[in-house]
């Protein structure tokens, strides 16, 4: 899969503050819940994208502490965007959820 934050991949990426990389996450996950249902490709690539940020953020080493926690989103956003059959998520929770990191994000600025 073709890297779609290049800029982020790098030394960037590392530079952010968890509470900055979640929000990050956070705006796909909500450009995701705008677009379910309504168009596929965009849907898709907000998917993409926020998974691309997900595995920057596990791959992270600061965040070693933080790793079951941060795989755990992970696992209940894919299981959100199949369906929310394992965990009874959606979307929607998640943009709530990761809604408070982008106010810490933006506190912290």
């Amino acid at each position: 899969m073709e890297l779609v934050h290049k800029n982020l991949a790098g030394k960037r990426w590392r530079e952010l503050t968890l509470c900055e990389q979640l929000a990050n996450i956070g705006s796909e996950v909500s450009r995701a819940r705008n677009w379910q249902n309504r168009d596929k490709e965009i849907f898709d690539n907000a998917i993409n994208r926020a998974l691309e940020l997900f595995e920057l953020t596990l791959t992270d080493p600061r965040w070693r502490g933080r790793f079951k926690e941060i795989a755990r989103a992970r696992e209940v956003f894919l299981d959100s965007v199949s369906g929310g059959r394992e965990y009874k998520s959606s979307l929607a929770d998640l943009d709530r959820y990761f809604l408070s990191y982008a106010y810490c994000a933006r506190l912290n600025a």
